[in-house]
């Protein structure tokens, strides 16, 4: 089984961010703004060592512990976040920092994340801050241009001799079969056999155009929460948001509208039977409250022996496949409570569950 973990890269400051969310806004911001929602409810989450990082003025320094924490413990690989609006780019930094430096020893690949960036934190309105559209093949080209920087990389991830190429809502993009036939066309001038296209099981529609996808990773607990949730556990918790939501109201307070027992994701993820090209995905914590403060999403009961249990099913589902991926969500998704990185309250608990497991 190769662990591979989503990798956020938004713990420096850019521009837009700036203009945005206010000078200086990192990722970090938002986690420090975390706060106990009710009893037992640990906010904010603190880095282990308070190891507050810059991903940029202390890029090659960070990347280099994060690949030797990674390897350290059983992790195969990290799947970095790529946000490509037609040729305009933000938080590409860090990843171009990781290509600069071979002798950060860590497996990787690109994700996509194409979606639009909206205002939708802290319970704003919806405001559109970044609009993804996808042009032409003209477009498509420089897309490709640059991400064959990458793919030349001896440490980026290929399966049959294609470079994987993740996409976070392939069903968004219209013009999929011909993008993917001009990458493909690219990818074989550069002396490669195409592209391996890895599609995102999303809590989003889903794609149908099987055709064109060589694999499917489940990004989770959304996939789980809105594709596969068990009726009764929907009901309950459909009831106990709307109960929270009207309290809320009623008494002008801000209580947790929106908590679920953690087994209730697990042991779907668990008992869930998988392709040969269906890579499972699993999560550590997730407490995206905050980004989201009370309107913010608490799964209960988690802990790192719960997390072994799973992913030691998950990689006797995954033998005998030829591609063995699991996917964690995530390395450093500090804002949404999702990270196999030590903090002071787990430690290294998460980490030493990945170890146990790969062995």
């Amino acid at each position: 089984m190769k662990v591979m973990c989503m990798y956020l890269p938004q713990y420096h400051t850019f521009p837009e961010n700036d203009e945005w969310w206010g000078r200086g806004y990192t990722e970090w911001t938002a986690v420090k703004r975390g706060r106990p929602l009710f009893k037992g409810h640990i906010q904010p989450r603190v880095p282990l060592g308070n190891r507050y990082y810059d991903l940029v003025n202390e890029g090659v320094e960070t990347l280099k512990w994060q690949a030797e924490t990674a390897r350290k413990y059983g992790i195969y690989g990290f799947s970095i976040y790529q946000y490509w609006f037609r040729g305009r780019q933000l938080m590409q930094r860090p990843m171009e920092i990781l290509l600069e430096h071979p002798e950060i020893d860590i497996n990787y690949c690109i994700c996509w994340a194409n979606e639009s960036w909206t205002r939708t934190w802290y319970g704003l309105s919806e405001q559109v801050l970044m609009k993804q559209e996808y042009g032409e093949e003209e477009d498509w080209y420089d897309h490709f241009e640059y991400l064959l920087r990458f793919f030349n990389d001896k440490r980026y991830i290929k399966i049959d001799n294609k470079p994987v190429l993740q996409i976070y809502r392939t069903f968004d993009i219209d013009c999929l079969d011909r993008m993917l036939n001009c990458f493909n066309k690219w990818a074989e001038g550069e002396g490669y056999d195409g592209i391996y296209l890895i599609a995102g099981k999303t809590a989003g529609p889903q794609e149908t155009r099987s055709g064109l996808i060589d694999g499917y990773y489940y990004f989770e607990p959304g996939y789980t929460l809105k594709h596969d949730f068990s009726k009764l556990n929907e009901m309950k918790y459909n009831v106990s948001v709307l109960w929270n939501t009207m309290l809320n109201k009623i008494f002008r307070e801000k209580r947790l509208e929106r908590s679920i027992k953690a087994s209730s994701i697990l042991d779907r993820i668990r008992d869930r039977n998988y392709e040969e090209n269906e890579f499972p995905g699993l999560i550590p914590d997730w407490d995206n409250t905050p980004r989201r403060d009370y309107k913010g999403l608490v799964y209960r009961e988690t802990d790192p022996e719960k997390f072994e249990k799973v992913l030691r099913v998950l990689k006797s589902k995954k033998e005998g496949h030829k591609t063995d991926f699991v996917f964690i969500n995530a390395w450093n998704e500090w804002g949404e409570g999702a990270m196999l990185e030590p903090d002071e309250y787990r430690k290294y608990g998460y980490l030493e569950a990945v170890r146990k497991v790969v062995g």
